[in-house]
This record gives structure tokens, C-alpha cells and sequence, in this order.
């Protein structure tokens, strides 16, 4: 089974509820995906780490997703900031983007329903039903080491769930149980994943307040 070739698209898969229009985390998953991107870039070595701030390191590749060659060309042309900056900056949109993108790869139908019979609501669906949940096993076996060596991806994929408490694939339960070696993965994933830890505590606060 062949994966997404990129996180964010990845994280929209593992965000995604059965029969439900809106996945979880829906608020934040816009400056979720957008980490997703980042991180993606970083390991890619597209963008490193300077002084707590993104650098390009060359041109953007043609062959690029567009999921990722804006936000890397949007850096390689503006003045040095810091990750969480990059984090909150072009996340309106992006979810359905990063949607729109699964549906024309042909891994996401819309299904057409109705709410109480009269209201037209479009339903992500995977056409590959099993996508879901190998998504899922990879990043419970990275979770519990049972997979031999984890690959930086799916590393990744783990702190950005972890730091999103993306319920969909680590409830708290899990996320309890396995505290160490969560914070080992997310030290491992790279700058990206702190910064996004810092966005969403500053919109938690701000929503509750």
C-alpha cells in the first residue's frame, strides 16, 4: 500500500471520522497541516533550522507538491522568522486544500448526504477503505516499538499527532501511557513539532478565555 508522499496529507487521513464531514480538531487543524508542511520540508532537507528560524536551502524542486512548494518558496523569499510564525501563517484554507488535493490523487470521494433528508453535506470517503488504518497501524507501531527501526517520517507523523492530541489516533490514554517515548519522537521530529506545541497552547488559551 502506498502512503501519501506527503504529511500533511497524511495527518488529513489520520484527522478523518467515519461519516462525518468535519474531522477532528477541526479549529486548529489548519496550523496542524501546516506544521505537517514544515516538518515535511525539514526532513526533506528543504528548509533547516537556523537560530530557532527556517532557511531554505535552494530553489524549490519542480517535481514538488504544492502543498509544500508554497510555504517553502514563501519562506525562501521573506525575511527570517521563527517556526511558530511559519506555523501560524497560511493555515486558513488549508484543510481544504489539503482535501481537495486528496480528491484529485483519487484517495478521497465525496459522497453526497443529506442532513434530516434536506441539506446537501459532502462526506470525505476514502476510496481505499484500509488506507485509514495502516495510517494508523504504522503510527502505533512507532508508538510501542514493535516495528524495528522507525523510519523520520513516521516519526514525525507521531509527535505532530501527539502534540495535536489528535484523539482520532492518541487519546489521552495512549498518549499517557507512552509520555516518554512520545517526547522522544517529538525531540527526534525535529523544531517544527515544539513550535506547533506553542501555537496551539496560545489558541487553547485564547479560545477558553
Amino acid at each position: 500500500m502506498r502512503f501519501p508522499d506527503t504529511l500533511p496529507e497524511r495527518l488529513y487521513l489520520l484527522a478523518m471520522r467515519p461519516g462525518h464531514a468535519v474531522p477532528a480538531q477541526a479549529a486548529d487543524l489548519g496550523v496542524i497541516l501546516r506544521a505537517a508542511a514544515l516538518t515535511d520540508l525539514h526532513l526533506r532537507g528543504l528548509l533547516v533550522d537556523e537560530g530557532g528560524r527556517p532557511a531554505a536551502t535552494g530553489s524549490v524542486p519542480a517535481s514538488l507538491s504544492p502543498l509544500l512548494a508554497d510555504p517553502l518558496d514563501a519562506i525562501a523569499k521573506a525575511a527570517p522568522r521563527p517556526w511558530r510564525r511559519w506555523v501560524e501563517t497560511g493555515h486558513h484554507g488549508l484543510a481544504g486544500t489539503v482535501r481537495a488535493r486528496l480528491v484529485e490523487d483519487g484517495r478521497l470521494d465525496l459522497a453526497e448526504r443529506r442532513v434530516l433528508g434536506l441539506f446537501p453535506l459532502r462526506v470525505p470517503t476514502p476510496t481505499d477503505p484500509d488506507l485509514p488504518d495502516a495510517l494508523r497501524a504504522g503510527l502505533l507501531a512507532a508508538l510501542e516499538g514493535t516495528g524495528g527501526a522507525v523510519e523520520p517520517e513516521q516519526a514525525a507523523v507521531v509527535a505532530l499527532a501527539a502534540v495535536s492530541r489528535l484523539r482520532t489516533v492518541l487519546p489521552y490514554r495512549l498518549r499517557r501511557e507512552h509520555r516518554a517515548r512520545l517526547e522522544e519522537l517529538t525531540a527526534a521530529a525535529g523544531p517544527v513539532p515544539q513550535a506547533l506545541r506553542r501555537v496551539l497552547r496560545t489558541r487553547r488559551a485564547a479560545r477558553s478565555s
